[in-house]
């Protein structure tokens, strides 16, 4: 179809399926109204003149594995100096389906044959299990058109009333005596880009009226109650026989073993990987004494070194008595996996410390430390109470520009 404006003898080329009530130039906005005898004649100009950035009468795209054809462009505006777009998609079955457009924010639109009891203005609606709020009831003038309309433009603002629940959302129009009901949802830039990729999407601003959440906090807050519960469970079932086993247990002299290695026995660790505790005493005395040990694995040949100073300093001074260190210390190799080891220690002192001849030295394969497991869980419990918490100043800038905000 070929339509020529008699205004700016611009040509408007598409091909349609269903008759035309009215054209609107896409360049100079000038209105046709069909008449009796199906042709065009020219009606009324559109005055609002504001650059169009979006799709393009006659633009084919694929939205939901269906290819449409923009027919039509509405601009709309509420409130004396909010505008947004919607886009009239005709596919090759003759079916019309809208996207909208607010901000960069789209959503995709289908009418539907369900009417609602919306006189009184209720705060909330069901649709197919879907309980929607009452986000906005006002009057929409249509400012601005382009291309092809199967019904008359109105000249007369429309009455309409949104009620929403993110990612979905219920529109009512009425015109007149006339009520068209349409189920909308949010739709993304990415589906947007690859369905029409050859225009340039208008900037995103703010958050979209539907527009979700980046998580979904209920689904969210089921995975990490599982997780948690699974990570419970796996220890319990992994550890549930674990005993701690105290592997090597020695009381040394430095007069016979000073800067010597040790030998401990062989022994076999069974279960799960949990740390060695490694716990040493010795009678230092303003002075300091070192192990260093190595556990070695007898199957792989890896090995794990450590090394402790024990030190013990006392005095007086200045009138006070003061301590530093402990002839007492103790640390960890962490995570020893079942298998068989041996350890090999090499214990030392100050060569001037002609008193100290002792060194104690236990080992013990402890109790596995629940530590990580409930760092884990602590920290999914703090996600999910930030994405809470962000997800509520999500949507309380959502509703800002509503007067039924549940946030109020």
């Amino acid at each position: 179809m070929d339509v020529s404006c008699y205004q700016c003898n611009t040509v408007t080329t598409i091909e349609i399926g269903f008759e035309v009530k009215n054209f609107v130039c896409p360049n100079c906005q000038s209105v046709y109204i069909s008449d009796a005898n199906k042709e065009l004649r020219r009606e009324r100009l559109f005055n609002h003149k504001i650059a169009h950035v979006g799709l393009q009468i006659g633009q084919k795209g694929i939205l939901k594995g269906i290819e449409y054809t923009v027919t039509g462009i509405l601009t709309k505006k509420v409130y004396g100096a909010y505008y947004w777009n919607e886009y009239i998609l005709n596919d090759k079955s003759n079916h019309f389906v809208y996207l909208s457009e607010s901000d960069g924010h789209w959503i995709f639109l289908k009418e539907i044959e369900d009417k609602f009891e919306v006189s009184n203005r209720p705060k909330f609606l069901t649709y197919e299990g879907i309980v929607m709020n009452l986000y906005d009831y006002t009057d929409v003038e249509i400012v601005s058109a382009q291309g092809f309309f199967d019904f008359t433009l109105p000249k007369k603002k429309i009455h309409s009333i949104e009620y929403i629940s993110a990612p979905n959302m219920i529109s009512i129009e009425k015109d007149g005596d006339t009520e068209t009901t349409y189920f909308g949802e949010h739709i993304t830039t990415k589906e947007i880009r690859k369905g029409f990729p050859f225009f340039a999407l208008p900037s995103k601003v703010g958050t979209g009226l539907v527009q979700p959440f980046f998580f979904n906090i209920r689904n969210t807050a089921i995975v990490f109650c599982v997780a948690s519960i699974l990570i419970l469970l796996s220890h319990w079932f992994i550890y549930k026989d674990k005993l701690e086993k105290q592997v090597f247990y020695k009381d040394l002299t430095f007069d016979a073993f000073n800067n010597k290695e040790i030998v401990s026995p062989s022994f076999v660790l069974e279960g799960g990987s949990a740390p060695m505790t490694i716990a040493v005493n010795s009678g230092v005395n303003n002075s300091w004494a070192n192990v260093q040990i190595a556990l070695l694995n007898e199957k792989t040949n890896d090995a794990v070194y450590a090394s402790k100073d024990i030190e013990y300093y006392h005095g007086y001074t200045d009138g006070e008595s003061w301590t530093e260190g402990n002839p007492s210390e103790e640390f960890n190799i962490c995570g020893v996996a079942a298998g068989k080891y041996h350890l090999v220690i090499t214990p030392q002192k100050a060569p001037e410390d002609l008193q100290n001849n002792s060194l104690t030295i236990k080992a013990v394969w402890d109790q596995p430390s629940g530590r990580n497991r409930w760092l884990t869980i602590i920290f999914m419990a703090v996600l999910l109470v930030a994405l809470y918490y962000l997800n509520v100043n999500f949507e309380r800038k959502r509703w800002e520009d509503s007067d039924h905000s549940p946030y109020n």
